[in-house]
């Protein structure tokens, strides 16, 4: 146990290594699936079952941990040091795939289309009809012809409930710091509902493109940057809806006081990152 002056070292924990095995043999599932080997998808999800029963494991350890009091003031501030460098590192993804679309469309559409002074004079012999026009699958209509997904339908729908997400979020924290557990149970219980409903739509969403509008992941240059970057979204709405029903889950257990509960305030964070990403994604994305 940890005090004033003292940091608390944990014991010696199997979990990182039980995770490592789980995502190596999800891997070299997933490996052998793209080559067409039977066992494939069975590793797959052999590896993604370790890898939730580590989850499962160390999130339990962890908290455990933390209602015994085992935690002092510096493994507070060690935690959120640690959760601001994470949601950093996840600013730097997004700003890859957002700085690629911008290169796409600002420079590469002019360049092919012989505009400005970049490279793309010397590619008129290539491709002489081609239009620099966004959207667009490229030279050749790679992938065929597509509809572009408009922005006030889903998109429009799946911005209110993330942004009604991040209320309700927000409420629940009052809820917290007030010790009104109901509040905060209710709170949970609707941003986490919200969040799911949000991947529900979405993956209707995908539907729609694919078999009405014929919008694919090889639609070109437009399909590739609008799968990748609503994907990768989607993706982690569905880590942070997961965390939130960990963080609902606890407490309904009774964790949490007003002056412990940094997994509710790491969550919390996280799902205002996902909200923001998103409010970036339907503006640059849908909209412009």
């Amino acid at each position: 146990m940890s005090t004033n002056d003292a940091y608390y070292i944990p014991n010696k924990a199997v979990w990182p290594i039980i995770g490592t095995a789980g995502l190596l043999i999800t891997l070299i599932g997933f490996a052998n699936h793209l080559n067409g080997n039977s066992i494939g998808p069975t590793l797959m999800i052999m590896g993604l079952i370790i890898f939730i029963i580590m989850f499962a494991g160390w999130f339990t350890l962890q908290a455990n941990e933390s209602e015994a009091g085992m935690y002092n003031h510096g493994v507070g501030i060690s935690y959120r040091m640690g959760m601001m460098w994470f949601i950093f590192s996840e600013i730097m993804f997004f700003a890859v795939f957002f700085g690629t679309l911008w290169y796409t469309r600002n420079l590469s559409m002019d360049w092919l289309g012989g505009i400005g002074d970049g490279p793309g004079r010397s590619t008129e012999m290539l491709w002489p009809n081609f239009e620099a026009v966004w959207p667009t699958n490229g030279p050749g209509n790679v992938g065929g012809d597509f509809e572009e997904m408009g922005a006030f339908g889903l998109p429009f729908i799946n911005t209110l409930l993330l942004l009604s997400s991040g209320v309700t979020c927000t409420w629940a924290h009052h809820g917290l710091l007030a010790k009104n557990r109901d509040q905060l149970i209710k709170g949970l219980i609707a941003t986490v509902s919200l969040g799911f409903l949000f991947v529900a739509c979405q993956a209707f969403e995908y539907y729609e493109a694919y078999h009405e509008m014929g919008l694919t992941l090889g639609s070109g240059v437009y399909g590739s940057t609008f799968f990748m970057l609503t994907g990768f979204h989607g993706f982690h709405v569905c880590v942070g809806a997961i965390i939130l029903s960990v963080v609902l889950f606890r407490s309904w257990k009774g964790h949490f006081t007003p002056e412990n509960h940094f997994a509710f305030e790491g969550a919390a964070w996280y799902w205002h990152f996902v909200d923001v990403v998103w409010l970036g994604l339907f503006i640059f994305v849908y909209i412009i």
